[in-house]
């Protein structure tokens, strides 16, 4: 029998739909849903805009897929090239079909990403989103979008009616969001979803055009300068804002200390800025490419706080973050291979806390159609 986890909002998630009932068991999520969400079916609007996959999360489920407990979920490990992660393959996928986010990963850390990300931007966006003009609801672009977290946390935060584009190279996770999208607003308006493959070099302000906000989550990071800057541009010629969470900021705190945990945080801090991807230096270069564009920029910290309660994300995150430091200087190997064993035993006696420092970016960018 299939495994599923249900979303606070949404609908029930199958844990590893296949290519050929994808498309069909969307379409019964939807009509199960009583109507109230207009879903189509990942892939079928076509390439017409979009971003590479990199964020995502299921809030408020639990963990759905059977994961070897000593086994890194993959997404959670080092990155490869600008844009992708270690990922997973849809089953009968041709061998040169792009890699794959796991959604166990993104489902792990949905509840940490929500409790995360900076409500103190919410109110400047919804000044802006009040002051369209002449609109009945929004339309929010969530470019790399996985499995629609974003959409499930922010959906029930806003006030009036909206549709989501939700934007990924994967039809994989695009399948997961459009099953699990929430159905109505904060005042019980009506959500509908749809969703649209593409790459972030395709994101123009035409694929822009009546977009009311442009969203993301853990996406600044695995991007390059030129995607950062293909990313301002496009939202600044559209004219509408940028909301833009949980990017990495290059800073982690442990409790209890240990005298690896600096020489780790480095190694991994340069294993992220690798092929040119920004890694900690994500924000700051987006603030200065939304800046260019005469957008006001926002920014504020959106730690993962993770204690006894968190410990099955804590494990799969020190497993990826311990791998991709070993990965950048494997002269590390034997020293972290025994940091990472007693940092283990420490989370799963309940004994290890950790702050994974995020920032958030909110851009206001300059209307193009009259709204203050």
């Amino acid at each position: 029998m299939r495994k599923t986890a249900t979303t606070q909002s949404g609908g029930t998630i199958p844990a590893q739909p296949g290519p050929r009932d994808a498309t069909d068991s969307t379409r019964r999520e939807a009509a199960v849903s009583g109507g109230s969400s207009s879903v189509v079916a990942a892939g079928e609007s076509g390439p017409q805009s979009g971003i590479v996959s990199a964020e995502g999360d299921m809030s408020g489920a639990s963990v759905s897929a059977a994961v070897d407990a000593d086994a890194v979920i993959l997404g959670a490990g080092p990155s490869f090239r600008p844009g992708e992660r270690a990922t997973v393959r849809l089953r009968d996928a041709d061998p040169d079909d792009p890699p794959r986010y796991a959604p166990e990963w993104l489902e792990l850390r949905e509840g940490a990403d929500a409790a995360a990300r900076a409500h103190d931007l919410l109110d400047p966006l919804r000044i802006r989103l009040a002051n369209l003009p002449g609109r009945s609801g929004v339309v929010i672009h969530d470019v790399g979008c996985g499995t629609g977290s974003m959409g499930r946390w922010l959906a029930p935060h806003l006030d009036g009616s909206q549709h989501w584009v939700l934007h990924d190279r994967d039809p994989y996770l695009l399948h997961f969001a459009a099953v699990a999208s929430p159905r109505s607003s904060a005042d019980g308006s009506r959500v509908t979803v749809e969703t649209r493959r593409g790459d972030i070099g395709r994101l123009t302000p035409d694929a822009l055009v009546g977009a009311s906000l442009v969203t993301a989550s853990a996406l600044l990071d695995v991007l390059t300068r030129e995607e950062v800057a293909t990313l301002a541009a496009a939202c600044a010629g559209a004219g509408c804002p940028a909301l833009l969470t949980l990017s990495v900021a290059g800073r982690v705190e442990l409790s209890p200390s240990d005298p690896l945990d600096t020489e780790i945080a480095e190694a991994f801090n340069a294993h992220q800025r690798r092929s040119g991807m920004l890694g900690p230096d994500a924000v700051t270069a987006a603030a200065e490419a939304f800046s260019e564009y005469g957008a006001t920029v926002q920014v504020h910290p959106s730690p993962w706080r993770l204690g006894p309660g968190e410990s099955a994300l804590t494990a799969q995150w020190l497993r990826g973050w311990v791998g991709a430091a070993v990965e950048q200087r494997p002269e590390l190997r034997e020293r972290a291979d025994r940091y990472l064993q007693d940092r283990l035993a420490a989370c799963e006696a309940g004994e290890l806390h950790v702050v994974v420092h995020h920032s958030d970016l909110l851009a206001l960018c300059r209307p193009t159609g009259g709204a203050s």
